[in-house]
């Protein structure tokens, strides 16, 4: 496959020599397998691959971009000659240039062989295991949603015309389950997901555990009183809040001026004990990787320290035009798009508390176990209205469940209010989490 795609690439780049510009090829081999099972049986099986082109031509200041699925040799010179075209109507932009070549990028174990070798039998009973296990947790598990497997595997590779060179290939596993807890006439969801580098590593009965104890915990619920209340939320909030925060950090966003963040470099922008990272090369990270979208190498940069604000995130364009240097982080989501400045694994970082002594001394206060309409809140000025789920705590334990209330707030406030971070780190996808305590956050309710 890595022959293929190089290929393909060198045509790019010779098409492009002969026209007299520079020219990216930047390729992709994709497949991916999707299982979904109902009490055992398999409801669906999708298996899909794809490949493609992405060729970005810089025509003295002026960028073109084509993508195509053909990589024949005829296609691949369209594909070149079409980007030429479309670059002779596009603005002047002094800072549109081809990143340079690199002599090393970080070795990363981002490969298991055992997501490709497992029979496939052996992938569908682990999620038929999920859902056992979810099942036999209690009685009162009524049924079960979704419970399923999906994989990814993907091969990546970059060339540009002034000898940039980068290839990889990477992988992961994904368990997943969704389920209903029902006790006379109430009902609630629950639901888990674990994403694994190392196929070994997917455990099946802890995930149809978790999804189901979410659930019962949740049964009769009720809504609690308006007021402002001591908070703490669970890793997969803090987590959520993290996608809020990410665009405030990222470099185009404070060329822009859409960050509330501009000129605060150096500033205590959070509480002491919010250290956040973006780490491309994390060990078991699931988007870890050697090199971003324009082959620029994938690092550890520190965002967060001490709740000072240490660093913003750039792709080569945005690196450029701030007097910075590439952090690796020009993320592309297939080789339909350009890159553009993303994160890579976004950890907040833990501290040493055991999540049962963050309430010790809480007296009433609420624990927020789930958070809906992420999608409402304002990536510019960090402000939120969310509807929320949880416990309430009461002379340092947990007490009776709540639900159809909201919370609201600010990003930047909420940095700054952190009282403690738990020791509980948890990975959802590519952002990390523990759990975090918090002064006082407005609580809607009755």
């Amino acid at each position: 496959m890595e022959e293929l795609l190089r290929q393909a690439g060198e045509k790019v780049l010779w098409t492009a020599r002969r026209k007299g510009v520079e020219a990216e090829a930047y390729l992709l081999y994709n497949r991916e397998l999707s299982v979904d099972v109902n009490r055992g049986k398999v409801e669906t099986l999708k298996e899909a691959e794809e490949i493609g082109l992405g060729v970005r031509v810089f025509n003295q200041g002026r960028l073109g971009f084509v993508y195509s699925s053909d990589l024949s040799a005829q296609a691949v010179a369209q594909s070149v000659q079409d980007a030429i075209d479309i670059s002779q109507n596009t603005p002047l932009d002094l800072y549109n240039q081809l990143p340079e070549p690199v002599n090393s990028y970080p070795t990363l174990d981002i490969y298991d062989p055992q997501i490709c070798v497992t029979p496939l039998e052996n992938k569908i009973e682990l999620a038929r295991e999920a859902e056992r296990v979810a099942r036999a947790f209690d009685p009162r598990i009524a049924v079960v949603e979704r419970a399923g497997y999906e994989e990814a595997d993907f091969n990546t590779l970059i060339m540009n015309s002034k000898g940039l060179l980068a290839s990889a290939q990477g992988n992961y596993s994904t368990l997943f389950i969704s389920l209903v807890a029902q006790d006379e006439e109430d009902s609630q969801t629950g639901f888990a997901v674990m994403s694994k580098k190392k196929f070994a590593e997917l455990d099946p009965a802890a995930l149809g555990q978790e999804a189901a104890h979410r659930a019962l915990r949740s049964l009769g619920a009720t809504t609690s009183a308006t007021a402002n209340l001591p908070c703490i939320m669970e890793p997969f909030v803090t987590a959520r809040f993290l996608s809020l925060l990410a665009p405030s950090l990222q470099g185009d966003a404070v060329l822009k001026g859409k960050s509330m963040l501009k000129d605060r470099l150096g500033d205590k922008i959070a509480a002491t004990a919010v250290t956040l990272v973006d780490d491309g090369v994390l060990p078991g990270g699931i988007a870890a990787f050697p090199f971003d979208g324009e082959g620029m190498p994938c690092q550890r940069t520190g965002l967060i320290q001490d709740g000072c604000l240490k660093a913003f995130l750039y792709d080569n364009y945005s690196a450029m035009k701030a007097d910075q240097v590439s952090t690796g982080n020009g993320q592309r989501s297939s080789f339909r798009s350009l890159p553009s400045v993303g994160i890579t694994n976004l950890v907040l970082s833990p501290g040493l508390k055991d999540p049962a002594d963050l309430r010790i001394d809480i007296k009433t206060g609420i624990l927020i176990t789930e958070v809906m309409g992420m999608h409402t809140a304002n990536p510019i000025s960090g402000d939120f209205s969310l509807g929320a789920s949880g416990i309430m705590i009461r002379e340092g334990e947990l007490a009776e469940p709540v639900r159809g209330i909201t919370i609201a707030g600010n990003i930047f406030t909420w940095l700054k209010n952190v009282q403690a971070v738990g020791s509980d780190l948890r990975f959802y996808g590519a952002r990390a989490a523990p759990s975090i305590r918090m002064e006082g956050i407005s609580v809607g309710g009755q």
